[in-house]
């Protein structure tokens, strides 16, 4: 089974937090709070839209995810507290008034893009792994 992964001869860390940089931006802990966040189904598929269809506001999440107003706000402050999601403010209102929308942050890109996306991407070749044969 070939993998696109370059050979890493070196071995692991035995503690994780050794994988973050000397001068990480970002502590061990945010790391983890951005992956649990996305383990939600509803922030994936927020996170997920903002991503692949840019700026949004509320109401075009509301439609594109199909998530009530009341559960979306509480799922795009979860998202925007760890650095995934951004509330962007306009200064003049959009054609429906709105002067607020989201975007995700090159951090929440990124935690899809080389994340789940690329397992998803690839799970054909691993599915030899999975199967009970």
């Amino acid at each position: 089974m070939a993998t696109s992964d370059p050979v890493d001869d070196r071995a692991p860390p035995e503690d994780p937090e050794d994988l973050l940089p000397e001068q990480s931006v970002l502590s061990f802990e945010e790391y983890l709070d951005m992956q649990q966040a996305i383990g939600n189904p509803s922030r994936f598929r927020i996170l997920y839209a903002l991503k692949h269809r840019g700026d949004l506001s509320a109401n075009e999440l509301e439609d594109a995810v199909g998530i009530a107003a009341n559960n979306l706000h509480y799922h795009l402050d979860e998202l925007v507290d760890v650095g995934l999601v951004q509330n962007r403010k306009r200064k003049t209102p959009d054609s429906d008034g709105l002067y607020s929308y989201y975007r995700a942050t090159g951090l929440g890109k990124a935690i899809l893009e080389h994340g789940v996306e690329e397992l998803m991407r690839t799970e054909n070749e691993y599915r030899d792994a999975y199967s009970t044969e």
